[in-house]
């Protein structure tokens, strides 16, 4: 699997009687066996708030690669990717529930996440051999 892009934004609202500015949406596009992919993850916005106590990450950026910023938002649906990959075959997945959020994070290697970014700036691409490098294993 070859990582794309990796980017994340905050919903805003298109008319006044709609509820969009309470979610954000994070996005990874990939390609798998020659066919070019993009999983779109919506979840609550609310659940930025405490993503240091999801991720070793203080602060929000999270960390900088070259001249990119990387936010919280951006690492979402790339983690989801890495931690279920069903996903692969999914183009959307909502999450709304707290405990599903905190699992995802659960089990990553954050400290590999800058390379794949830098990856990502000076090459277009990061080439992921498997998912489990970003998977912390048992001990």
């Amino acid at each position: 699997m070859r990582i794309r892009r990796c980017k994340g934004y905050e919903l805003e609202k298109a008319q006044p009687n709609t509820s969009e500015d309470f979610f954000n949406r994070s996005e990874v596009t990939f390609v798998e066996d020659g066919v070019e992919r993009t999983l779109h993850v919506l979840y609550v916005r609310y659940f930025d708030e405490w993503f240091s106590s999801l991720t070793p990450y203080e602060q929000n950026p999270i960390f900088a690669v070259h001249e990119r910023e990387v936010y919280f938002k951006d690492i979402v649906a790339l983690v989801c990717l890495l931690q279920n990959p069903d996903f692969r075959h999914r183009k959307r997945v909502y999450i709304n529930d707290e405990t599903e959020f905190r699992r995802y994070f659960a089990q990553m290697e954050y400290e590999k996440l800058p390379e794949l970014f830098a990856s990502l700036e000076t090459k277009g691409e990061y080439e992921l051999p498997s998912p489990l490098l970003f998977i912390k294993q048992p001990s």
